[in-house]
């Protein structure tokens, strides 16, 4: 973790008007025999935007995660639903419950379909939620 810590530590210099880094798999897959995307997370002290996808167990996959989270000492700045599951039930329901629950707002929702351009999920999402 400390090696890759020190990569993105530089590329986080060079000057942008927003910088995000992404992970990808969940914040406790595992990045060797000892660490996880967590402590990387936790290392550089980012703020988070957890990606919740729609679909039957978000509820306690995003619940816990947003727990983790702040057991990690991290803010959680927010959370985009991502609909990936065509045959989900609920969906709204779901979505209204995370926005009860969990603490950070909704970014945006992104619904199941085919792949948009980056011009119509721009769209999709808040922004100037996190430019607070």
């Amino acid at each position: 973790v400390d090696r890759l810590a020190g990569l993105i530590r530089g590329a986080l210099m060079t000057p942008a008007d927003v910088t995000l880094v992404e992970g990808a798999g969940g914040w406790l897959v595992p990045l060797n025999h000892r660490e996880t995307l967590g402590n990387l997370v936790k290392e550089l002290e980012l703020p988070v935007i957890l990606v919740v996808g729609v679909r039957l167990g978000c509820l306690n996959h995003a619940l816990l995660t947003a727990q983790a989270v702040a057991a990690a000492g991290l803010p959680l700045a927010g959370w985009v639903a991502n609909g990936i599951d065509p045959e989900a039930a609920k969906v709204q329901e779901n979505i209204n419950t995370l926005k009860s629950m969990l603490p950070a707002p909704c970014l945006g929702v992104i619904p199941h379909g085919p792949q948009a351009d980056k011009e119509a999920l721009a769209q999709l999402i808040d922004i100037d939620l996190l430019l607070q």
